[in-house]
């Protein structure tokens, strides 16, 4: 499959030349970089609730888990396995639905969906209930980020992309800092059950003002090929040609190790410290909401502007940063899990989440370049497929699993053991994934105008 690859600025040059010679194109407000930027701030307030709804089982798992008489197990379960194999389920279908219809709808409808089933699960009366209602997000949830992705693209010129898409993963810890804020002191002074009916209710209202106040955008529009948009392609082709290409095969394995980390790491956190320090739940929620949020959000942000400036040069950069990023994680995760000063572990909280978050808008910029316009909704899900079912699925599961075996083994301090083991594995493993990819990935986007 062959499709000329080029530039936003080419993209002006074309409508330009449109009127010049009589030609009458179609009016957008995206011609507008107010009108973009508002928009992308939008998808940014909209990924915010998605990891606000998600994030804010993490923060409520020690009195959950008191109430209801869980295990770790079963904790890793609801904020793990259980929820990404719904999410990753749906979001292959609903990505295929974006890459032919209208996107900003989708995504107005998957989020009354979550937030509704946020609200729902504060009326879990035992285990299977909330259980349920988790997966209601998880499904919901699915419609919010491969929809949006494809939109930043359309909208967003190549020299720019990772940038953007940066932008919109700052919603992640935006989302994250609401979570754990709201989350601890509703909890502390109200119970966990009406933490859960605040932050779902407003992402209602939210969907409304999406789809009264965004257009939806020509695929392809930034880059000037509107109108060369063809119908998309079968699921199978999109799959057989990532599959084709060396660099996404490393990409989606070294960005699932990515995943893995922070969700391994980063949902078990609130629990270590509960269990480790002397601690209230609104005041840990409220170091939690700085160090992940600011933290989070700056690596998210910084990660694609680094990205797009070294990557202009060299696209072998996208990857390049995020292994070198990652490497140096690796000691500040030792660091945490194993200084016996509380505040010292809380601030570092704030570098790694800079540090592991910095990849995500460089690895969805690089992937959208390998792929045509109507197949990156799909190429978001797939990889988000890899993702959210090994990072988000296995992730907090495997270190609740392990924790609950090193307990009855006596090991002393069997949760930080669980998550320092799991995370320094997968980042040295991340690592070399990333390297490896950057090998090929100029001749696989170099294929994409043969």
């Amino acid at each position: 499959m062959s499709e000329t690859t080029e530039s936003g600025d080419a993209g002006t040059t074309d409508r330009a030349n449109d009127a010049i010679a009589g030609a009458a194109p179609e009016t957008t407000p995206y011609e507008s970089a107010l009108y973009r930027y508002y928009v992308l701030a939008i998808l940014v307030v909209v990924y915010a609730f998605n990891f606000i709804d998600r994030q804010l089982l993490v923060i409520l798992q020690e009195p959950i888990k008191a109430e209801l008489g869980l295990s770790d197990t079963q904790l890793g379960l609801l904020t793990g396995f259980a929820f990404a194999l719904f999410y990753v389920v749906c979001g292959i279908p609903i990505a295929r639905w974006a890459d032919k219809g209208v996107r900003r709808s989708i995504i107005a409808l998957a989020l009354t969906v979550w937030s509704v089933m946020t609200a729902i699960s504060g009326l879990a009366q035992n285990y299977t209930q909330l259980l349920l209602a988790r997966v209601g997000v998880g499904v919901g949830e699915a419609g919010g980020s491969p929809p949006a992705h494809s939109m930043i693209s359309d909208i967003f010129d190549r020299k720019h992309r990772a940038t953007a898409l940066s932008i919109y993963s700052v919603g992640i810890y935006i989302g994250i800092l609401g979570g754990y804020l709201l989350g601890g002191w509703i909890t502390e002074y109200f119970g966990w059950r009406l933490a859960f009916f605040v932050v779902g209710a407003p992402g209602v209202l939210l969907a409304i003002l999406l789809r009264m106040t965004v257009r939806e955008p020509q695929r392809g529009w930034s880059e000037g090929r509107a109108q060369q948009a063809t119908p998309a392609p079968p699921l199978m082709e999109v799959a057989r040609l990532l599959w084709s290409r060396n660099s996404f095969r490393h990409i989606a394995i070294a960005a699932s190790l990515q995943a893995f980390i922070i969700y391994a790491i980063g949902n078990w956190l609130p629990s270590y410290f509960l269990r480790t320090h002397d601690i209230g739940i609104g005041h840990l929620g409220t170091w939690m909401a700085l160090t992940t949020g600011f933290g989070g959000g700056l690596g998210s942000f910084f990660g694609g502007w680094i990205a797009d400036r070294l990557g202009a040069r060299d696209a072998r950069w996208y990857l390049w940063a995020p292994a070198m990023l990652t490497a140096l994680a690796i000691p500040v995760m030792v660091t945490i899990l194993g200084t016996d000063s509380m505040v010292l572990g809380l601030v570092l909280v704030g570098p790694l989440n800079f540090l592991t978050a910095a990849y995500l808008g460089a690895v969805l910029a690089v992937s959208h370049n390998l792929v045509g316009l109507r197949m990156r909704a799909l190429t978001s899900a797939i990889l988000f497929f890899a993702i959210n079912l090994i990072g988000m699925g296995l992730g907090p599961t495997s270190v609740g699993m392990l924790s609950d075996h090193l307990s009855r083994s006596g090991v002393e301090g069997p949760l930080g053991k669980a998550m320092l083991t799991v995370g320094v594995i997968a980042a040295v493993w991340a690592c070399v994934h990333y390297v490896i990819a950057a090998r090929s990935v100029r001749e696989d986007i170099a294929k994409l105008s043969t």
